[in-house]
């Protein structure tokens, strides 16, 4: 098969059904796994990587005053 553009007369589902059916399922395989890979939102617990990681400040600052000081930090 020449590598084009799938045409607006000959749909992938076309092609696919054109296919024999081991190559069916490859391309079905394919499909599921660009799904799981790209598409599909990975659910994962929040990391806390960060946390503590301001300690060293929490005596020159409220909780409050903290918070807007790192906004501050993260836009520089």
């Amino acid at each position: 098969m020449e590598n084009q553009r799938i045409s607006s007369e000959r749909s992938l589902e076309k092609i696919i059904k054109e296919l024999p059916p081991d190559l069916q399922q490859e391309v079905a395989d394919f499909a599921q796994f660009l799904w799981q890979t790209k598409i599909k939102r990975k659910k994962r617990k929040l990391g806390l990587t960060w946390a503590g990681g301001l300690k060293e400040f929490r005596d020159q600052y409220t909780s409050l005053e903290l918070q807007k000081k790192a906004m501050e930090w993260w836009g520089d």
